[in-house]
């Protein structure tokens, strides 16, 4: 039984070392540490050796059995770390070769588009600010002259998430923010999403705006225009034209919208603008006296106007995109387009 085990030990240490991956090292640990291995085998049938020499016999067995395993683990990582270094010099990449072409990312239009027009507002003075997305009620409405029941909550589709609490339905809450952080005069302007219960091919349950807000003395419609011209020129172009159409918000008194040159169409009339030649491109007005007094302002002082222009549709109209939903559906073939 001595020999026979000595014989097993001699003849899987020589099969271990010739081993040459780890496929075969893993046979040989089978052929005679698995359940019907030699070795595993001969310690089945200690039941069969006289009691005197069984426990000579046995501490023999398992002497064999550590130096076997032994001799597997050192196999084992030596094979396995020559596998290590063959695939690191397979996969190596010789970086002084030539490129083959590498394709590079882009930034989404929507980031483009608001990086571009920040950049303008901080350009002209303006703060950058940034308001919670999910707001009260008093934020969202009240404190921007929209009492409960008043019919200007029947023109936004909220979406509530208590009797209190909402998604903010415009950016217009950075009004109030503002007026109760800074004192006049000051200038902000805050980028940020969005959120009404609309959909269809121009309209999005969720969209960008950007808030601006000037408050200081003598502040005037015209000064207003001035603005809003200049901000136009560097955003389509010196040949861009403009319209004024009178409007109604709560939070401005009086309230206008400003339409740009359609950029789809250059003016001529598409179906974006319904054969007009304009799209949508600012609402504002002068900052309601009321509104100034809530965020403790004298509006005897001081005054301001506000204004608002929605992203998505600027990005819709300067890429000449058909559908709002193509700027959230993260469709490949779209995105290679706008790189």
């Amino acid at each position: 039984m001595k020999q026979q085990l000595e014989e097993i030990l001699k003849k899987s240490l020589t099969e271990i070392e010739k081993s040459v991956d780890l496929k075969q090292l893993e046979d040989v640990r089978l052929k005679f540490l698995g359940k019907t291995g030699e070795l595993t085998m001969i310690l089945r049938g200690m039941k069969d050796i006289p009691a005197e020499e069984r426990r000579e016999i046995g501490m023999l067995a398992n002497s064999l059995r550590e130096k076997i395993e032994t001799s597997l683990s050192q196999k084992f990582s030596e094979l396995e770390n020559a596998k290590l270094l063959a695939d690191m010099e397979k996969e190596k990449i010789d970086i002084t070769e030539p490129s083959t072409g590498t394709k590079k990312g882009a930034l989404h239009p929507l980031t483009r588009f608001n990086n571009k027009f920040m950049e303008l507002c901080v350009e002209m003075g303006f703060t950058v600010i940034q308001t919670p997305e999910i707001e009260t009620d008093y934020y969202n409405f009240e404190a921007l002259n929209v009492p409960k029941n008043h019919p200007a909550r029947d023109m936004q589709d909220s979406l509530y998430i208590t009797d209190k609490i909402l998604m903010r339905t415009h950016t217009s809450t950075a009004q109030v923010h503002a007026m109760e952080t800074f004192k006049p005069p000051f200038k902000i302007v805050c980028p940020g999403r969005v959120y009404r219960n609309d959909d269809d091919s121009s309209h999005s349950p969720i969209f960008n705006q950007f808030e601006a807000l000037v408050v200081d003395e003598n502040v005037s419609l015209k000064d207003f225009m001035i603005m809003v011209r200049e901000m136009a020129v560097r955003l389509y172009g010196k040949d861009v034209k403009m319209r004024v159409r009178p409007a109604y918000f709560p939070f401005t008194e009086p309230s206008i919208e400003i339409d740009a040159t359609c950029q789809m169409c250059h003016g001529k009339g598409c179906a974006l603008c319904k054969g007009t030649g304009f799209s949508e491109f600012f609402g504002g007005g002068i900052v309601n006296p009321k509104i100034l007094e809530m965020s403790g302002i004298d509006s005897k002082k001081y005054s301001g106007f506000a204004f608002g222009p929605g992203i998505d549709r600027s990005v819709m109209v300067t890429n000449k995109i058909p559908n709002i939903k193509y700027l959230f559906r993260n469709d490949m073939r779209f995105l290679k387009q706008m790189r």
